[in-house]
């Protein structure tokens, strides 16, 4: 990886899960000046973004943000419209978890902070093994909007081209996990649960629990994340 200027500014999605808090990590280590981006979209609980905070604060980003969208008024997710159960079994092809364009949504938002920071760089956790089957985690995705981003801004348009960053994209949850290890990431501050509760506890449950604690079982790392269905055996 190459060393960037530490002058040099990014734009950081950061949901408070572990793959957007190790895609922090790894922008620290290349010497980014880190802004984060954290969104509360209507989706089932807090503590995603409280995960968010305390990463942000603990890892030191320049400034964090976190924008409000409402995307419950259009429903169609398990995330954000109530009358539609996060499955507790593997899913099939494209799950009920995937959130519509949501991903072409945060980047929108993301490359208009970039353009303001004078930033050409923003990075995003999406992976294309372990990444439940959603359209846009796709790197055929990621390169399109990079195409799109630098048609439709000023600073593409005049020669400085944004580049969007997917330094997971092609590892596995225990790959990342590994490697956020090396980071010093503690990943008991992340929360990856499609459906914790108001403790802020994962479900041990859903798709992205199941994805979890296989990582870390692969990675041969002790999962501590405190799971509401292991406390209430």
């Amino acid at each position: 990886m190459n060393q960037q200027n530490t002058e040099k500014p990014a734009v950081i999605l950061l949901s408070g899960g572990m793959d957007s808090a190790t895609v922090l990590a790894i922008a620290k280590q290349q010497n980014y000046q880190c802004y984060a981006l954290s969104f509360r979209y209507g989706q089932r609980h807090s503590a995603e973004l409280v995960a968010a905070k305390k990463l942000a604060l603990s890892m030191g980003v320049e400034r964090h943000e976190i924008i409000d969208l409402d995307l419950t008024r259009f429903g169609g997710s398990a995330l954000t419209d109530d009358n539609i159960d996060v499955p507790k079994t593997e899913s099939e092809g494209i799950p009920v978890t995937y959130v519509p364009a949501r991903n072409t949504v945060f980047l929108s938002i993301a490359l208009g902070w970039a353009e303001v920071l004078n930033a050409q760089d923003i990075f995003i956790g999406v992976n294309a093994v372990d990444y439940s089957g959603y359209p846009d985690c796709r790197p055929e995705f990621i390169r399109s909007f990079q195409e799109t981003a630098n048609l439709a801004t000023r600073k593409g348009v005049e020669g400085e081209p944004f580049i969007i960053h997917t330094p997971l994209i092609d590892l596995t949850k225990a790959d990342i996990i590994r490697q956020g290890v090396e980071l010093g990431i503690d990943y008991t501050k992340t929360i990856t649960c499609y459906n914790a509760n108001a403790n802020g506890e994962a479900c041990g449950e859903c798709d992205a629990c199941r994805l979890r604690q296989q990582g870390f079982t692969e990675a041969g790392v002790e999962d501590q994340t405190i799971y509401a269905a292991k406390n209430s055996e």
